[in-house]
C-alpha cells in the first residue's frame, strides 16, 4: 500500500506536465540569483547575490574570498534539506557523515580523518549567531533548512570575523526575519519512497503575522520528519532500523520602535531522534549492521537569542546575545574492539550550556573607508555522564557479582571552555577599481576538564578479556575485584592567546570582472585529554595517554577572479589556494583499549583550484558547474610524531582529489502565467583515505581500520510545475541506486564502520506560498 500510494502521488505530479513541455519557452527562474522574467521571452539583468560573509551586505562578486550561497529557492530546486546536499553542491567541500546527527565538514583538504573525536571541527557552523559546531566529539544536529534567508559557505580560514575553529572555513545558516508589512504563509509536504518499502515523510510550515504595521511582526516556522530506515540490524533483529523522527520550530518576534532601531527575539527548538546508526559492515551485507542494542546519536537543541540593531549616522550597532542548551545521547556498541567476543558498550549523555555575546559596529555611508569592529564572548560547559556496560546475562553466566547493575564503570566529567576576543576589518577603496582590506582578531581561549567524584570503576574489561582470550593472558583469569571509587580530578588548564589576521587586495579591470589576492589565517582551540596519564588495563606497555593538544594553525594564500556578464546570464568564480597547516591536532586511539586522545604532529600542505560557472545560453536553459581539484598531504613529521599518530611523511589527508557537481535545468511557460521545469543534478567525489595508515604507537604496522571510501556519483532528477501559489515537484534521488561507501569510520571499536549512499528514493513535493 505504501508503494502504491507514493507511486500514484509521483505519477500525478509528473502527468501534470503537458506532453509538449520540453519544447516550450521559459518564463520562470532558473537559478538562485535569478529574477524571473515577467513573461516568456523577456530578458533583463538578474539580481545579484548579496552575502554577509564580511559581516556587512556586499555583492558576492566583490567579496575577496571563495563563497557559495544558496537561497531558499536554490535549496528547494536542488532538494537540499541538510548538510549532504550543501556539500554535494559546494566546491571543495565534503561532509563526513557516518549517521544522522554526526556531521563533520572537510574544506580544502584540511582534515586528518572524518570523525575528529575529541577535536573541534575545522569548519565552524553557525545558525544565525549561534556556533553549533563547537561540540567536538559529540552529535552535531543537522538543522532544518526551511524558511531560511540564505546558506553561505565560506572557504578558507575565517579566523578574523568568525574566531577559533573556523580553521578551514565557516558555514552560516541565516534564517528569515519577520516581515513587518505583509502577511505570509507557506507549507511544504514531501513524500518519498526509499528502496521498495521505506516511506519518507517531511512536513514544513511557516506563518508571518504583522501585528502592528511597520512596528511589530511575528514569524513562526515548524517542521516534522518521519522517515523509515533502510538498514537491517542483525544484532537487535530490527529491519530498517535506522528510522528517524525529528521535529521542531522557531518563533521570531521583530519590533521596530523607531526608524533607527530594531529588536528581534528568537526562540528555536530542534529534536532529532534517529532509532539506530546508519553505519554498516560490508562483510554482513550491503545494508546490514550488528550491535547488541541500537546505537543512538540523538540530540535536542534549544536556542534563545535577542538581537538589537541601532543605526547611528556613522555606523550600525549590532548586539546579539544567545543562550543555548544542547542535550545529546551517545549510545554505541564498542564490542567490535574484540571481535564481539564479550559485551562492551558505552551509554553516554551530554549536556551543553552555552552563552555567546557578540557586539559589533558596522560603518555606514559611501566614503572610501568601510569597517567592522566588534567584541566576542563565548562560554560553554559540557557535562557528560559516562556509563560503560556489559549485559546482565554475561555477568550472571560468568559469576561476576558486586555491581549494582549491568554497568561496570560510571563517572561524570565536565569541560569548561571560554573565548574572549576583539576583532576588526577595514576596507579602503583607493578608487572604484581598486581596494584593499585588512583584518585582525586577538583573543584568549581557555579549556579545562574535571572529573567529579562519586563514580566507580572495576576490572571487568580485564576479566572479560582474559576469559575470552585466555592464552593471551598466560592462562590466568584474574578474579573480579568489585568496584573502585573514582575520585575527583582536576585536569590540566590550558590557556592560549592567539592573533588571526587577513590582508587582501581587489582590482576590477572591468565592471564585469573582479580579481583578488588574499592571505588569511586561522586556528583551533587547545584540547585537553580528560584521561591524561591513564595506563592501559589490558596492556600496561601500551602508550600512556598524553596531556592533550595545543592549538594548530593555518595560513591560506589565495588568488581568485569573479566575473559576471550578460546581465548575470554568464558568471564565473575561480580561486587557487595554497594552505600551510602547522602543529596539526590529531585524534588517535590507543590500540589495547580504544581510549581516544588528542595530540599534535608537524605540518601539512594543501593546494588546489575551485571553480563555479553558470551559463544561461537561451531563455529558460541554465547550466551550472562547480568543482575542486585538491592535493593535501603531510609534509613535516618527526619519527616520534609518526609513532604516536600513525602518519607517514607524504601521507594523504582525508579528502578527495576531485569533487564537484553540475546541474542542467530547463524552465518553460505553459500558459496563463504558469510554468514548469525539468532538471538533472550530478555530483561526484573521488575516493580518499579515512585516516592515517599506521597503528598509533606501532608505526611498523598498518592500521586494521585504514581504508578508502569509494569514488561515488549521485544523479538526481526533478520535474515540476508552478501553478500560481502552488508548486508540484516529482523527483528521483540517486537515480542509479549507487551503494558506494562515502565514509569509513577510523575507530576499531565499531563492528560496522562504513556509511553508504542512501538507496534510490522517489517522491513528490508540494509547496504552497501565500
Amino acid at each position: 500500500m505504501k508503494v502504491q500510494l507514493l507511486a500514484s502521488a509521483a505519477a500525478g505530479a509528473l502527468f501534470a506536465l503537458p506532453a509538449s513541455a520540453m519544447a516550450q519557452a521559459d518564463d520562470g527562474q532558473s537559478g538562485g540569483d535569478a529574477t524571473a522574467a515577467a513573461t516568456a521571452g523577456e530578458r533583463g539583468d538578474r539580481e545579484e547575490i548579496i552575502v554577509t560573509a564580511t559581516r556587512r551586505d556586499v555583492r558576492l562578486q566583490d567579496v575577496p574570498l571563495s563563497v557559495t550561497a544558496f537561497n531558499q529557492d536554490d535549496l528547494d530546486d536542488l532538494g537540499i534539506v541538510g548538510y549532504e546536499g550543501i556539500a554535494q553542491n559546494t566546491p571543495g567541500i565534503v561532509v563526513n557523515r557516518p549517521t544522522q546527527n554526526f556531521n563533520n565538514f572537510t574544506s580544502r583538504g584540511i582534515n586528518t580523518n572524518g570523525y575528529s573525536a575529541g577535536l573541534q571541527s575545522a569548519v565552524a557552523i553557525y545558525v544565525d549567531e549561534l556556533p553549533i559546531s563547537a561540540n567536538g566529539n559529540s552529535t552535531i544536529l543537522d538543522p532544518n533548512l526551511y524558511d531560511v534567508e540564505r546558506v553561505e559557505f565560506l572557504r578558507g580560514p575565517q579566523g578574523t570575523l568568525f574566531g577559533s575553529n573556523s580553521l578551514a572555513g565557516a558555514m552560516r545558516i541565516i534564517t528569515k526575519s519577520p516581515d513587518l508589512d505583509d502577511f505570509e504563509a507557506s507549507a511544504n509536504v514531501d513524500l518519498g519512497l526509499t528502496g521498495s518499502s521505506s516511506v519518507r515523510q517531511r512536513y514544513n510550515a511557516m506563518l508571518n503575522l504583522p501585528l502592528m504595521t511597520d512596528a511589530v511582526a511575528l514569524r513562526v516556522t515548524g517542521y516534522y520528519r518521519n522517515e523509515d530506515g533502510w538498514i537491517d540490524n542483525i544484532g537487535t533483529g530490527i529491519e530498517d532500523s535506522n528510522s528517524l523522527e525529528a521535529y521542531g520550530g522557531r518563533a521570531a518576534l521583530l519590533m521596530q520602535p523607531s526608524d533607527r532601531m530594531r529588536v528581534k527575539l528568537l526562540v528555536s527548538y530542534e529534536n532529532s531522534k534517529p532509532a539506530d546508526s546508519s553505519l554498516t559492515n560490508p562483510n554482513l551485507g550491503t545494508f546490514v549492521r550488528n550491535s547488541d542494542r541500537p546505537d543512538l546519536f540523538q540530540g535536542k537543541l534549544t536556542n534563545y537569542n535577542i538581537t538589537v540593531n541601532y543605526e547611528f549616522d556613522f555606523a550600525e550597532l549590532i548586539s546579539s546575545t544567545t543562550l543555548s542548551d544542547y542535550d545529546a545521547s551517545f549510545y554505541v556498541d564498542l564490542a567490535g574492539t574484540y571481535g564481539q567476543a564479550f559485551p562492551f558498550a558505552l551509554d553516554a549523555y551530554g549536556y551543553d550550556d552555552l552563552f555567546v555575546q557578540e557586539t559589533r559596529l558596522v560603518s555606514r555611508g559611501d566614503g572610501p573607508f568601510e569597517w567592522v569592529a566588534g567584541f566576542f564572548l563565548y562560554d560553554k560547559r559540557r557535562t557528560v555522564d559516562f556509563a560503560y556496560r556489559s549485559t546482565q546475562d554475561y555477568l550472571d553466566a560468568h559469576g561476576i557479582v558486586g555491581l549494582p547493575d549491568e554497568y561496570y564503570q560510571r563517572f561524570n566529567s565536565y569541560t569548561d571552555q571560554s573565548e574572549i576576543a576583539g576583532f576588526g576589518e577595514l576596507t579602503w577603496h583607493l578608487s572604484d577599481k581598486f581596494w584593499v582590506t585588512g583584518g585582525l582578531r586577538y583573543g584568549n581561549t581557555k579549556v579545562q576538564s574535571f572529573t567529579r567524584g562519586g563514580g566507580y570503576n572495576s576490572n571487568y574489561l580485564t576479566v572479560a578479556y582474559c576469559t575470552e582470550f585466555t592464552a593471551l593472558c598466560g592462562g590466568f583469569v584474574p578474579p573480579f575485584s568489585g568496584m573502585t571509587p573514582i575520585p575527583y580530578a582536576e585536569g590540566l588548564k590550558v590557556s592560549d592567546d592567539r592573533l588571526s589576521w587577513k590582508a587582501s587586495a581587489s582590482w576590477k579591470p572591468s565592471d564585469s570582472l573582479t580579481t583578488y589576492a588574499t592571505v588569511s589565517t586561522g586556528f583551533r582551540t587547545p584540547v585537553v585529554n580528560a584521561r591524561a596519564g591513564l595506563v592501559s588495563q589490558i596492556d600496561p606497555n601500551d602508550l600512556v595517554i598524553p596531556d592533550g593538544a595545543q592549538s594548530d594553525s593555518v595560513t591560506n594564500y589565495e588568488v581568485g577572479l569573479k566575473g559576471r556578464w550578460l546581465g548575470g546570464d554568464l558568471t564565473a568564480n575561480v580561486a587557487a589556494y595554497y594552505i600551510d597547516w602547522q602543529d596539526i591536532q590529531v585524534q588517535a586511539n590507543r590500540v589495547s583499549d580504544s581510549i581516544q586522545f588528542a595530540t599534535n604532529i608537524g605540518g601539512a600542505k594543501s593546494y588546489g583550484v575551485e571553480f563555479e560557472f553558470l551559463a544561461r545560453p537561451v531563455e529558460g536553459l541554465s547550466l551550472s558547474v562547480n568543482g575542486s581539484l585538491n592535493n593535501a598531504k603531510v609534509n613535516k613529521l618527526t619519527d616520534s610524531e609518526a609513532a604516536i599518530s600513525g602518519a607517514e611523511l607524504g601521507t594523504r589527508l582525508a579528502s578527495p582529489h576531485f569533487q564537484g557537481s553540475a546541474t542542467l535545468r530547463y524552465d518553460f511557460g505553459i500558459g496563463d502565467g504558469k510554468s514548469a521545469f525539468g532538471a538533472v543534478n550530478v555530483s561526484h567525489a573521488d575516493s580518499f583515505p579515512n585516516q592515517f595508515p599506521n597503528v598509533p604507537g606501532n608505526p611498523a604496522a598498518v592500521s586494521p581500520t585504514y581504508d578508502f571510501t569509494d569514488a561515488w556519483t549521485n544523479v538526481n532528477l526533478t520535474a515540476g510545475t508552478k501553478l500560481g501559489a502552488v508548486s508540484l515537484t516529482a523527483y528521483v534521488e540517486n537515480l542509479f541506486d549507487d551503494t558506494s561507501i562515502t565514509y569509513v569510520h577510523p575507530e576499531a571499536f565499531l563492528d560496522g564502520r562504513y556509511a553508504r549512499m542512501r538507496p534510490r528514493t522517489v517522491g513528490v513535493r508540494a509547496d504552497y506560498r501565500f
